[in-house]
Order: structure tokens, then sequence, then C-alpha cells
């Protein structure tokens, strides 16, 4: 349902003759080519060469094949002539089974299978997948330090973070009521329980020692999750070795369960304690008291103060087992892509209303209520319900433990813990949880899943068995009514026979699929997250969920060897953000920031669509249409909040350069209104120099071509006045913008020239500085005028102020 992960993981090719062409998906009656690669089991479809999920699967992921031989139907004469058909039969741990047909007289089926018995139970664990590709970029981090962490936090040391470099200061971290211990640093004290432990405060490390040995496994009771504001504890374990007549006592362990009731008044531990004590067994009664045969059993509450032992009746791993093996049947039975080909509504005589008689309805519903799943799943939630009411309700401690304290006790814990504590149910939260509840206290996933460990090599080769096909065909996914087979010549199966594989973590993740059903609100994941983080849990794909215990795993050298599941989901996440598919859209935080308190009469689980329908119903599937609907609803919006964006910033650059062609248009304004100023300045400059030269008896002539024209001769004119002219022609050669013609007029002229004559001998007469040599105005001075000319570099602007021209040049 989700290929992005395959995607990433697959770097591989089919391996060498171990493939089909021509192999039809009986499920979906739809032919394509057949593939075993190093990791999973590819099926493309001619037609279109995409991969078909449903014929697709991980290798580590199948549980079980089967070769089947059947025969098409055909008349009673021609039963003897009739070719048969064979099969391939796959089972998967993800609800699916699987049908494949093959052509008659190849090697086809033989060559698959082969490969099949191979791959799928490699003989170590260095022969999966995980290791080949390596880590690549998907690095795994110590998980001992984010167990640290956690710890941490929980003892309400929020703000340390713990690094392999400190561990004396790490370990030595504790409040007033708790610490952390490394009694178990080098696994001596107990191989499935992690490095470090939460244990009280006022117990030593010898006291933990003692106490390990009257526990089963040496799986000595440990805290958890606690509160440091109530002093509640929930604290884990296995059965005390108490033994048939439960007469065997142990004062260390007694003493370690009366100081997890820690009481806690105004901050502080009181010394005189009331608190409540549970002893919460997960198994029914009489297994309790049959284990007592072989050592093991329950405590007794009168040999620990102020405790109450609850049984809560909880199968073990074989029950679970087939419940989950019938429950598949049954979706396979009634599903739209059985393996037999059929669908539901064509079975049983398809004419009916539900694709059958009511009575087959009834006894469909029946087979589902036969199969135990969904009892079992909700007597999982009760128990953790009723611990988490004790814990969060009461403040008491609850001492949880089964018979090993791995599987139905792992359970229990971190089903309440989630219920406690809002932290664990969003993304970061629920790692920690997994990561401390089921990795670091040794649940034995490589025995639960079937696949190898360091300390044996697991469900090897060895121990499957060619076994011939026991289920009928009523039941079995080769069915007869109405199918287009007739009978079954020969089978013969490879799957599991090991007795200690079970679904319990699957289980797990179904009663949090209740959850959230529930509380819609309260959980930042969603339902599509759940079904991908079990599809990487059971592809094996990463190596953080291999081997049984924390020793093991760094024995092998997973976290250096393996990628790491929780880096590739939220390299995932980060892709789209919070309109990721894994999101769950309507979290609020705000409205389910306490523990969560079901009550028993909400704990009705049903059937999981999208984990137990994906396969058999795909469109039933959809149990989450509304969020999916929202999810597409929020890509819609996020797209058109993108465009808004990039349109807003068009507009930003746009109102820039607006504004910055209104700047340059103001500074063009500005330079405009300047030069007009400048021009009118340099049109009276030039009228004024104009009427001064004109005053002297000389024509003034503007043109553009850049000459300057003289005429008669300059010799007449004062020395100044020549000096200035030469000086404005050089200028107005070197600018070529605007030329000025002086005509200087000879004595002779016209009437002007004898104007200027005439008064000229009237100076001459009477000046007082007349000289034998002439007037020497404007080089001497003039009575008339009072002073020297200053020339054409004077001042013009004040020259232009001065009221001579009309007093002694007249108008223009």
């Amino acid at each position: 349902m989700y290929p992005f992960i395959w995607l990433v993981a697959e770097q591989c090719t089919p391996l060498a003759n171990f493939w089909g062409h021509g192999v039809v998906l009986v499920n979906t009656d739809e032919a394509g080519t057949l593939s075993v690669t190093n990791f999973r089991l590819l099926f493309v479809s001619e037609a279109s060469r995409d991969i078909i999920e449903l014929g697709t699967i991980p290798l580590a992921t199948i549980e079980k094949f089967t070769k089947q031989v059947v025969k098409l139907s055909s008349g009673q004469r021609q039963s003897e002539k009739t070719p048969s058909r064979r099969l391939l039969q796959v089972i998967g741990k993800d609800m699916r089974i699987i049908m494949f047909g093959f052509r008659p007289r190849t090697k086809q089926r033989r060559s698959i299978y082969e490969a099949l018995s191979r791959y799928t139970r490699p003989a170590q664990l260095w022969d999966l997948y995980t290791f080949s590709c390596g880590p690549c970029n998907l690095i795994n981090s110590n998980p001992k330090s984010r167990l640290l962490d956690e710890y941490h936090r929980l003892l309400g040391k929020r703000f340390f973070h713990a690094s392999s470099d400190n561990t004396q200061d790490e370990y030595s971290m504790s409040n007033d009521f708790w610490r952390i211990t490394s009694v178990n640093s080098d696994y001596t004290l107990c191989a499935t329980y992690p490095s470090s432990l939460i244990i009280p405060k006022n117990i030593r490390d010898e006291d933990i020692l003692q106490a390990s040995s009257f526990r089963a496994r040496c799986r000595l009771p440990v805290i958890s999750w606690c509160n440091p504001v109530t002093g509640a504890v929930l604290a884990r374990s296995s059965q005390p070795l108490v033994g048939l007549m439960m007469g065997m006592r142990s004062n260390a362990d007694e003493k370690l369960v009366a100081a997890l009731c820690t009481d806690i008044v105004d901050g502080k531990v009181s010394r005189k304690s009331n608190k409540k004590l549970y002893i919460a067994d997960a198994r029914p009664r009489k297994n309790a008291l049959a284990n007592g045969a072989m050592g093991g059993g329950s405590e007794s509450s009168s040999h620990y103060s102020q405790s109450e032992v609850v049984f809560f009746g909880i199968d073990n791993i074989h029950a679970m087992r087939e419940s989950l093996s019938r429950l598949r049947d049954y979706v396979d039975t009634h599903g739209t892509t059985s393996s037999d080909g059929m669908s539901s509504f064509l079975r049983n005589g398809g004419w009916t209303w539900g694709g059958g008689n009511l009575s087959s309805m009834s006894a469909s519903v029946s087979t589902l209520g036969e199969s135990g799943w969904l009892n079992h799943v909700q007597s999982v939630l009760a128990g953790s319900a009723w611990i988490a009411a004790r814990v969060a309700m009461e403040s008491a401690t609850v001492l949880v433990h089964c018979s090993d304290g791995w599987d139905r006790t792992t359970q229990l814990v971190s089903l309440a813990s989630l219920l406690l504590d809002p932290f664990y149910r969003t993304f970061k939260g629920f790692q920690a949880l997994v990561e401390k509840d089921w990795l670091a206290f040794g649940h034995p996933f490589a025995d639960r899943m079937g696949i190898p460990t360091v300390s044996g090599s697991g469900s090897t080769p060895s121990e499957l068995l060619r076994q011939t096909s026991t289920r009928s065909l009523s039941t079995s996914s080769i069915r007869t009514s109405g199918s287009g087979f007739s009978s079954t010549t020969g089978s013969s199966s490879h799957g599991q026979t090991s007795n200690n594989s079970s679904p319990i973590f699957l289980q797990w993740v179904d009663c949090i699929s209740q959850l959230q059903r529930m509380y819609p609100c309260a959980f930042e994941f969603s339902s599509a997250f759940l079904v991908t983080f079990l599809d990487c849990v059971l592809s094996c794909r990463f190596g953080n969920f291999l081997c049984n215990s924390e020793k093991e795993r760094e024995q092998a050298g997973v976290w250096d060897n393996c990628s790491c599941m929780w880096v590739s989901l939220t390299n995932l996440r980060a892709a789209e953000g919070d309109s990721h598919p894994h999101h769950n859209p309507f979290y609020d935080p705000m409205k389910h920031d306490r523990p969560l308190l079901p009550a028993a009469a909400a704990l009705a689980p049903t059937i999981w669509p999208q984990f137990h329908l994906r396969w058999a119903c795909p469109s039933e599937a959809q149990g989450g249409e509304l969020e999916a609907q929202w999810h597409i609803l929020s890509k819609k919006y996020a797209d058109m909040s993108k465009a808004k964006e990039r349109a807003v910033l068009k507009a930003k650059d746009l109102k820039v350069r607006t504004d910055l062609l209104a700047a340059e248009l103001e500074k063009e304004k500005q330079a405009c209104s300047s030069s007009l100023t400048m021009a009118r300045r340099a049109c009276r400059e030039n009228l004024a120099i104009k009427r001064a030269i004109q005053s002297l008896g000389c024509k003034v002539q503007f043109s553009t071509d850049g000459g300057l024209e003289s005429g008669g001769t300059r010799e007449n004119l004062p020395s100044s006045l020549r000096r200035d002219l030469h000086a404005a022609s050089g200028q107005s050669n070197e600018g070529m913008d605007l030329s000025v013609s002086i005509v200087a007029v000879d004595d002779n002229t016209d009437d002007n020239m004898v104007h200027v004559n005439t008064l000229s001998r009237v100076c001459d007469t009477f000046c007082p500085f007349r000289t034998g040599e002439g007037c020497k105005w404007p080089d001497g001075g003039c009575p008339q005028l009072g002073s020297q000319f200053v020339g054409l570099k004077a001042n013009f602007d004040a020259f232009d102020r001065l009221s001579i021209y009309d007093q002694y040049f007249g108008s223009e």
C-alpha cells in the first residue's frame, strides 16, 4: 500500500533463473512476470509493466508457501485428459494470501519455489537483506543513549541530553525517589534487560543482584514509567519462582517491590507509606498455577504489604498465532480479491443479496467470532485501561508480569503508558515507547517473526518441513464451490514449524488503532503511519527489530551495519510536512493533555480495515476516508497557499520595481526642473551679454553651426572685450551646442555707428580722464559710468539686477 519504503530499499535485480513469464495472479486474474530478488517476491504486470502490490511481498514477510496442483473443471468423460494447473500459494504475515498460477509443463514454479526456500529463511542473521544493503544514509544512532534520554524525561531531568561519552554522569542521574543504575551494564545481571535500569533510590545494587535470582530469567521488578509528582509507578518483571505450593519467598524481592510503593507528601517521600500495590498477572489463573509445577507461579498477597493480585486471563502466544491465522482465512474467504480468484459476491449462489443466502452470511459472522482475534484485542485493551486507571486515579503502584515478562507484559505496560502519558502519543514519544518497552526490555522479535539471531540460527531452512496441506478445501484458498477448480491432486508446503512465532507486536499495534478510533484527536500519527510502521517491521528492511534483545543487537553490530527505520520515516514525513498521510489531521494536543481512561463499554474492538482488509477488500480498506479526504483538501490548500505566496512575492517585486521607477521619474522631474532653471538663467545671462555687447556697437547673432563669425575687425574693440570674446568663442567651439557671432560694425557702416562715434566724441570732449591715446574705458575709469567695466566674466546675476540697461542703453 505504501511502495515508497520499498523504492528506497530495493537496489537489486532478480536472482538468476528465479523468474517466470506468463504467471497469473489468481486473486485478480492478471498475467505478469514473477521474479525473486534478494529482498522480495516481485510481480510485474505484462499489460501495464507496473508493479502489482498484491503480488509483491518482501521475503521476510512471507510466513509460508505451498505448491498445489488442481485439475480444471470439465465433463466426467474427459476428466482423465483434463490438464492440471500448477499453483503456488504464498501466505504473508501481513494478512494476505496470494495465489500464483503457472503454465503446465514448465519449470517456472519449481525455480520460484526453490528460490523462496533458499532466501525466505536465511541460515544466519547476516544473510538478511538489511545487512547486504548497509546503513546508506539512514544511520542508526546508539539506542542506549535515546533510552537514557527517556529515563531522564521520566525522572524530571528534561534538559539533560545523554551521551556515550559521560556514562558515569548518566548512570548517577536521580531524583528524590528513583535513580538510574548501571548494574546491568555488561548484561550479566539479566541478558534480556537493558544496560541501564530505573530502580528506587533506597535500593542498593547488591539488593538488585539478590532479588534477580527470585524471578524467571532474572527479570526482576524495575520501573517502566513513573510520575515524579504523585509517585505513581508502573513496573514490570517476570513471574516469581514460588514453586508448586507457592511457598518460596525472597526478602530481597519483597523489599524491592515494597520500595516501588513510594508515597509522596508535599514533594517528599513519606516514611509511612499507605500506597496500594497491585500485582497484575496477565495470564489466566489456571495457567499461573500450572507454571507453579515448573517452578514458577504467582505472588501471594500475604507476602507483599497492602497488595492485591489480579489475573487478566490473556492467552499465550500460541493462541494468538492460531487466532490470527483464522482471521486471515476469514478475510480471504469473504473478500473481493480472494486467493481462489472469486469475489464473495459470486460464491454460494451469487444471485442472492450480499453474495449468498442469509445462512451463509450468518456463518461468516460466526467464523469471524470464532477466530477469537477481536476477543484477544479486547482483553489487552481492558487490561491496559484497568492499569492506567489505577495509576492515574489512585496514584498506585502496579507491577505487571506474565511468565517470562516479554510478551503480554510488554503489551500491557506499553499500552498503559500510552494511555497515561500524552508524550507517547506523538511521533517522538511513540519511538521512545517502542524502543524502551519493546526493544530495550527484550521482546524476542527474532523468535516471534521467525528470523535468525546471533544466539541461534532461529528459524533456519532445516526447521522448515515439506508437509501435506491439511486445510480443507472449504476454508483454504483453493475452493471448489463455484470456482474454476475441481480437485486437488497434490500439494506440498514450505512453512514455519517453530512454536515461538506469534503476532504479539502486531496485536499491540492493532490495539493502538482501536484507541485511535475511540480518540481520533489524541494521536499525532495516523492509522496509515501504523500500517507503514508494521510493514517496515515485518519486512526486516531495517535493523531496529532484529534479534531478541539489546545485548544481541549490540553483539551483531546491528546499529552500525543496518539502516534505521525511524530516520527513514522521519525523512519521509519531512518531505511533505503536516500534509503527509502519516500525520493525523485532527490531532489536538490541548484537548487530550491528560491520561486517556476509556470506559469498559467503549472497549469493543472492530476489524482494523486499513490493515486487515487492505489486500482482500481494497476498496473497503479505506476506513479513514474522511482522513484521506482531509489530506486531499489539505494538499490542495497547501498548493493554493504556495501559489498565493508566489503571487504575493511577485506583487512585492512589482511594487519594488514601481517604486524604483517612480523614484527615477522623480529624479528626472527634478533634473528637468533644474535644467529649466539653468536654461532660464542662461537666457537671462545671454540677454544681459547681448545688451552689453550691443551697447558697444556690436551685432550679436546666435547659431548652432558651431562657428563664430566676426564682421569687421576686432581691433576696434577694447582690449578687455577682445579677450572675453576670444574666451567665449573657445568655449563655444568646445561645446558645439551653441555658437555666438559677434560682428563689430565699421565706422562708416550705418547710423548706429555714427551715434556711437558721436557719443564717443562727446565723452572725449568732456572726460577728465581723456588722454592723447583716447578713451581708456573699460580699462580705465569713466566719470559717467563711475567705475570700470568688469567684462564678460562678471557676476551676471548681480549685473542683471542693475538698472543701467534702461538708464544708459535704453530698452530693447
